[in-house]
């Protein structure tokens, strides 16, 4: 249905984007100039002043002319006409924000630009979070219609995999996963493994000979190249076949555990170049900006909890014996080490013991003050100090002692990526309960996924979530 007229849906969806700005400005005109003005009751001067000078709002709707296709223009940049399948929600909320943002400031340096001092930057700024709300809205409408149709078996889009390999196995799981998305898959052509066998009801049906056979037969909308590493000799000459026959070609790597989640690609003069891996904290701008916002966030919580750390020290000091302040050798950006401060929760203990004991349930060195303070995450406040100084931020993985460090470098892999950014107070794994006694490799893989992923909004919220899910945690003792 949708998908023999997918060119007319196309057509049809910039019409009603083109439609949906034009009511928004137009509602944030009458929002603007009509309610605005008689909710604060001063419309009988702004009425008069409309019925003598129609000029006046002529020029506003004059301008609709240059707004509409502006912001379509807008839309194809920030790619909101691509396929919203296995795209996500956020993502194109995300994409809406920024096309809107980009277009509001293009307006207001326009005007600047023109000198034109007598139109309402209050509407500029009105329209620019009514198209947001209403586009959100309007492609949300979009999603759930087609996602709709697809589970009643309209608009579907009919796969072949070529290659049987993990990669294979992983396109299944999500495809499986999601029968929103709409995908058909054919069945899997491969060299190597016996026609007939299946995996999760997805039949191996021939070999990858096959696909002169079945490509001129015009039944598919996709092929899917899954071939595993070493038979990627093989990969030209499916490339080009499949790219004769003009089906939609799309390859999908068998190497995530060496390159996972986000590799990024450099053009070098005409050479494609992989990175092994994206971290977002390696950009200059990135880094200063995070910097920045430790040391205003660290000084204002130095402040803010100065009298819980004034208690707490009166508190270890008159307890126990022995130094109020705990300093403990961590590991921390670029391999470095660093002291990290705390306040003592435990009785002294030799350095050896020190270094390579976890703490336990019940640990009898920890003190009676200390299992307080431990559990409330109150012994960690010193560190806002770390993170003034430069050692540590307030969001990041938690760094760790040298010892294990050496030990899970060896037993983890990827483990030794977590210090390519400055260890944090509080991070991502930490928020989802890996504090304390628990999987390292789990915690290792929230990490990873926080350093490939990073933005200040992932950053806001890591400190808003650990307001209820950091602070107590029943894996802290």
């Amino acid at each position: 249905m949708i998908k023999d007229n997918q060119r007319y849906f196309n057509r049809l969806h910039v019409l009603l984007d083109a439609f949906i700005i034009a009511i928004s400005y137009a509602f944030s005109w009458y929002f603007r100039f009509i309610i605005v003005p008689k909710l604060i009751g001063i419309w009988p001067k702004i009425e008069l002043i409309f019925k003598y000078n129609k000029s006046a709002s002529d020029i506003y709707f004059s301008a609709m002319i240059f707004v509409v296709p502006s912001y379509i223009i807008l839309y194809f940049v920030f790619n909101l006409y691509t396929s919203k399948r296995a795209q996500r929600r956020k993502t194109e909320f995300y994409n809406i924000v920024k096309a809107n943002f980009v277009g509001l400031a293009g307006f207001m340096v326009m005007l600047y630009y023109i000198r034109e001092e007598n139109f309402s930057r209050a509407l500029i700024f009105i329209f620019c979070i009514t198209n947001i709300c209403a586009e959100t809205i309007f492609r949300n409408a979009v999603r759930y219609f087609l996602r709709n149709i697809r589970t009643k078996g309209f608009n579907l889009r009919h796969v072949l995999l070529v290659g049987y390999s993990r990669a294979t196995e992983e396109y299944i799981d999500r495809v499986k996963a999601n029968p929103q998305w709409g995908y058909v898959i054919r069945g899997i052509l491969d060299d190597n493994v016996e026609r007939g066998t299946q995996y999760k009801e997805i039949k191996v049906i021939g070999s990858i000979e096959n696909l002169a056979i079945i490509l001129p037969e015009n039944k598919l909308d996709e092929i899917a190249i899954t071939l595993r590493l070493a038979e990627y000799a093989k990969l030209e000459r499916i490339v080009n076949q499949c790219e004769k026959s003009g089906v939609h070609t799309k390859f999908i790597p068998d190497y995530n555990q060496v390159i996972p989640n986000k590799p990024y690609t450099e053009d070098l003069l005409g050479l494609p170049i992989i990175n092994i891996r994206h971290v977002p904290l390696t950009n200059t701008f990135n880094m200063i900006i995070k910097r920045i916002i430790d040391m205003i966030g660290s000084l204002f919580l130095i402040i803010l909890t100065s009298p819980i750390m004034l208690i707490a020290a009166i508190l270890v000091k008159t307890t126990s014996k022995g130094p109020l302040i705990y300093s403990q050798e961590r590991v921390g950006l670029h391999n470095k080490s660093f002291n990290m401060y705390k306040f003592r929760s435990m009785e002294v203990q030799s350095p050896n013991e020190e270094k390579t004991k976890f703490t336990v349930p019940n640990d009898p060195r920890v003190t009676r003050i200390g299992k307080f303070i431990r559990k409330t995450s109150i012994d960690e406040f010193p560190q806002f100090f770390n993170v003034l100084f430069g050692n540590m931020s307030l969001v990041g993985p938690r760094p760790e002692r040298p010892f294990f460090v050496e030990k899970f470098r060896e037993e983890i892999p990827r483990y030794m990526v977590k210090h390519q950014v400055r260890p944090g107070i509080t991070g991502w794994a930490q928020i989802n309960g890996y504090r304390g006694n628990t999987s390292i490799r789990k915690r290792i893989e929230y990490d990873l996924y926080y350093i490939e992923n990073w933005t200040l909004g992932f950053d806001f919220k890591i400190l808003f979530l650990t307001i209820f899910k950091g602070f107590i945690n029943k894996n802290a003792y």
